[in-house]
């Protein structure tokens, strides 16, 4: 297959804080030797981008500088010592960057096949949030039988995964959401409670739907002054894991609960994760959660979709949180 030399692209123009999007062009990359090149029909968009368009996340040594970090489409080259895929293969792949191109580099541990029957689009939606959830609830919160379930933002890309998983599973799912449309779908895709934040106070919520026990794991993005409540809302023992701090990374909390429940407060990252580790979240992916994808048990929830060249209307309306599940960049 003959590749053109040039590809289209997004780049970051402007000074912040009015920083935008723009088409450009830029050479076709070529893939290492232990790499894939994919043609990309979909990526899917993801607050980190934002971030990284506003100057607030850098990536990582070595990464494009072209944002994206999850696309779906098909191999048409593979590098020289590469063994794991043959060229004409579909495939959705997690991303260090570069996914906002019509061609993206892939390492070939990072890539998993088309759920069937998943469209290109909504395979586009799967890698960065799958990746997240699975690292964060069932590995580094170790989430077992039985045990109970806050994730915060529930109508993000991350919060619809993190329903869906934790149901699979058999937990009880609390979520909170910003309005009464937005509860509902939470109740739709299987949460067992919606808070909406903006009329109810979800520690109180919380501490009544479990008779004053609280919930074992809380996923959190929005940092600030939550911190302080998901002390409060936790149980003993649980565990408090913050993936972005969209209220601000700095807050004061009392510790005195935290040492009483003998909670856990951490973090994490998903990006900067060496590539070994996150081939073992793709390991465990493809055997766990693709079969679920493939039953139609679970499904990746897309809000809408934009050309390549509307990529900035999409960051406009993910800022604007008025969207249910993922915004997905098509080309």
């Amino acid at each position: 297959m003959s590749l053109p030399t040039h590809m289209r692209c997004i780049e970051i123009a402007g000074s912040a804080p009015s920083k935008t999007l723009v088409v450009a062009k830029r050479p076709v990359p070529q893939p290492g030797k232990h790499d894939v090149l994919i043609k990309v029909a979909a990526a899917g968009i993801n607050r980190p981008d934002i971030f990284q368009r506003e100057g607030l996340y850098p990536p990582p040594a070595g990464a494009s500088d072209i944002l994206g970090l999850e696309v779906a489409g098909e191999i048409v080259a593979v590098g020289e010592d590469q063994r794991l895929w043959q060229t004409g293969q579909q495939v959705c792949a997690l991303l260090a960057g570069g996914g906002y191109s019509e061609y993206a580099v892939a390492d070939p541990r990072l890539c998993l096949p088309i759920p069937q029957p998943l469209t290109l689009i909504q395979a586009a939606a799967l890698p960065e949030t799958f990746f997240t959830v699975w690292q964060t609830i069932f590995q580094r919160a170790a989430m077992q039988s039985g045990e109970t379930l806050l994730v915060h933002g529930g109508t993000s890309g991350i919060g619809t995964t993190a329903i869906q998983l934790a149901k699979a599973w058999g937990h009880r799912v609390f979520t909170t959401a910003n309005n009464e449309a937005k509860c509902r779908q939470c109740l739709k895709i299987g949460a067992d409670v919606a808070i909406n934040y903006q009329e109810q106070d979800f520690v109180a919520v919380i501490k009544q739907q479990t008779a004053g026990h609280g919930v074992d794991v809380i996923l959190d993005m929005v940092g600030g002054d939550y911190l302080q409540k998901n002390i409060r809302s936790a149980a003993f023992g649980g565990r408090i894991i913050s993936i972005a701090f969209l209220r601000g990374s700095k807050t004061e909390i009392d510790m005195m609960p935290v040492m009483l429940k003998q909670l856990v407060l951490t973090g994490s990252t998903l990006r900067s994760r060496p590539a070994e580790k996150k081939a073992s979240i793709a390991k465990a992916l493809l055997s766990q959660v693709w079969p679920l994808l493939e039953k139609g048990t679970i499904a990746p929830i897309i809000h809408t979709t934009f050309p390549l060249e509307d990529a900035d209307k999409a960051h406009r309306l993910m800022e604007s949180n008025k969207h249910i599940g993922k915004i997905v960049l098509t080309l």
